[in-house]
């Protein structure tokens, strides 16, 4: 069944071409919002708490303080609405998912640039 499976994802499911991204970056995420007839992109800027499956279930959570509040987001990669990725920042983590990142406020918050490391 599996090979069914793989072989309709990649026979029908569009891909995107997107740049590459992991936990600790920070993202501009371009997406189209339909409201009644209307249609107009919208953006969520954030950094990527994790990135999570392959292929066509790929997805990946982005984290965004609005003030005070945190708010997360979970897109998948081959969402139809999806226009564009922006990797604003690279980031420099030890995890492949960094939950703890939510529990972080102010200061301590800020993830390093890797570009500043070898």
């Amino acid at each position: 069944m599996e090979p069914l499976i793989k072989y309709v994802q990649e026979k029908y499911i569009a891909k995107k071409e997107f740049p590459k991204f992991g936990a600790g970056d920070t993202l501009t995420v371009y997406y189209e919002i339909k409201e009644g007839n209307k249609t107009r992109t919208q953006f969520f800027k954030g950094v990527v708490i994790q990135v999570r499956g392959t292929g066509a279930t790929k997805t990946f959570t982005i984290r965004k303080m609005s003030g005070d509040v945190g708010v997360e987001r979970v897109f998948p990669v081959n969402m139809p609405a999806l226009q564009k990725i922006e990797v604003n920042r690279k980031g420099k983590v030890r995890r492949a998912r960094i939950y703890y990142f939510r529990k972080l406020r102010g200061k301590k918050a800020r993830i390093k640039d890797a570009n500043t490391f070898n």
